[in-house]
């Protein structure tokens, strides 16, 4: 059996994966990488318009199908949800096979030119483990759930970015924390609903909200979704 043929715009990420560590996500890692590939100029200037940064969000997508693809594998039926969650974000973090080419990424989506960029990044991981988990909302939760991993995923990479420990258990241990943390809040939520007094309280905005729908499909720029005004029948 013969290997499947690798893709230009994967010959181009795997050589500029050598050149990264020290000159991050850059034109010179770009100029590298078209050099060190063999992969035609035009060819990899169509694949990758802006160079090193389509790269570096072309690494990160690969980083979240390879955690798509052993959340399959994985046995999580017996597991509570949450530990599902946590075990997705793990997976997440486990498919990166240099941390100093996501530390690079890092830096780079920080800059105010890319930070719309990282944060579609980010969003893209968080929508990916909902739905690979089975999340079926399609109101303001569809949003809620999402920006909520999101902003534990984007803490757990940055702590795992400076831990030493071994095995990363000092990361695993600060994502339990994290994720407790986001259960206690829909616990309160929970709690706020039975409350007479604060659900009154909540009844113009949770009207409101109730109106948002989760969208058919993410779009290439901005946040996805719509809001519908009510009718007035």
């Amino acid at each position: 059996m013969t290997d499947a043929p690798v893709s230009p715009k994967d010959r181009l990420l795997q050589a500029a994966l050598l050149h990264v560590p020290f000159d991050g996500w850059s034109n010179a890692t770009f100029e590298a990488a078209i050099g060190d590939s063999g992969v035609e100029r035009t060819v990899a200037e169509g694949l990758c318009p802006r160079g090193a940064v389509d790269l570096a969000l072309y690494y990160h997508t690969k980083g979240d199908q390879a955690m798509l693809v052993r959340l399959r594998e994985a046995d999580l039926d017996e597991m509570r949800f949450r530990d599902r969650i946590a075990a997705a974000v793990r997976y997440r973090l486990e498919a990166v096979e240099d941390k100093e080419a996501v530390r690079r990424g890092t830096a780079l989506f920080a800059l105010p030119v890319y930070t719309a960029d990282g944060a579609r990044a980010i969003w893209g991981t968080a929508d990916a483990i909902w739905d690979a988990l089975g999340d079926t909302s399609e109101d303001v939760n569809w949003y809620t759930k999402r920006a909520t991993l999101s902003g534990v995923y984007s803490s757990t990479v940055l702590y795992w970015l400076g831990d030493t420990s071994e095995g990363h258990e000092a990361t695993w241990e600060f994502l339990d924390r994290r994720i407790d943390n986001v259960m206690q809040i829909e616990k309160f939520k929970a709690q706020v609903k039975k409350n007479p007094v604060l659900s009154g309280l909540m009844t113009g905005p949770n009207w409101l909200l109730g109106h948002v729908k989760a969208p058919q499909r993410m779009p290439r720029s901005g946040l996805p979704g719509s809001w519908t005004r009510p009718r007035h029948d």
